[in-house]
């Protein structure tokens, strides 16, 4: 696992605070795509348990894992009492027990790809749900966006994780469908956009950058250099546009 996947533990507080969470349309989506009742789930770099928390409060069992414990620790602060935390890296988890759904919001893109899929496989019943959400965090406004993205140039080319395949932005399936299409284990692939704007102040906005692992991993000085910068180009208010793109599949009957 890379050190831009484990730089989150030291701004768990900050990840919590600044983050925005994920709304309710996430859920209804997965539940719809179910068909029935989904009883237990497994989430995947869980962080501070923005997602846990939705599905928990719907009623399903909910086994949290992420590598940090830190990330643990500040989840445990907000999600409901039955929700179940392993300290693990997707790659450590050891099949056993099978849940109704597989889950990961935002974090699918930091586990490995060598056999990714055959392992999700193992942690799913058969005919269980597989489901993956996210997306890039932008100013609405270009003028902003080209602001900030000017600032930054000096530091990083981008803040922004790659496609882990390769795949084009205007392809019409978008990792990790395209992944989920190729592996032979999941069948009915969908991809749906979920609209979202979240309105923060620049403060708030830059607090936001700090729990980016592109910026984690820069020099400290560096880091504070940047977010001083970005501070003097943003307007007191920034609307960010925050759409999600969700991937949902079934895993097949046979094995």
């Amino acid at each position: 696992m890379s050190g831009r996947a484990l730089s989150f533990g030291g701004v768990a507080e900050a990840y919590e605070r600044f983050r925005p969470g994920y709304p309710e349309a996430l859920v209804d989506m997965v539940m719809a795509y179910a068909g029935h009742p989904v009883r237990t789930a497994l989430e995947i770099g869980a962080g501070t348990g923005k997602a846990t928390r939705l599905f928990a409060q719907r009623g399903v069992v909910v086994t949290a894992t992420d590598p940090d414990e830190s990330m643990l620790a500040e989840l445990r602060k907000h999600v409901p009492a039955g929700v179940r935390t392993v300290h693990a890296a997707f790659e450590d988890l050891r099949p056993g027990e099978r849940y109704g759904l597989v889950y990961a919001a935002a974090a699918l893109h930091w586990t490995n790809p060598e056999g990714r899929w055959t392992r999700m496989a193992a942690l799913l019943e058969p005919g269980g749900v597989f489901a993956s959400c996210g997306g890039p965090f932008r100013p609405a406004d270009p003028a902003v966006e080209d602001a900030v993205r000017a600032v930054r140039a000096a530091f990083l080319d981008s803040d922004e994780i790659p496609s882990p395949d390769g795949t084009p932005p205007d392809h019409e399936m978008q990792w990790p469908g395209t992944g989920l299409q190729r592996s032979g284990w999941f069948t009915g692939v969908q991809q749906s956009t979920i609209e979202r704007r979240v309105t923060m102040s620049a403060r708030d906005y830059v607090g936001h950058l700090s729990t980016i692992s592109a910026y984690l991993v820069l020099p400290a000085a560096e880091r504070k250099q940047v977010f001083g910068q970005i501070m003097q180009v943003l307007p007191d208010r920034v609307e960010i546009a925050a759409d999600m793109t969700v991937h949902l599949a079934r895993r097949r009957y046979e094995d």
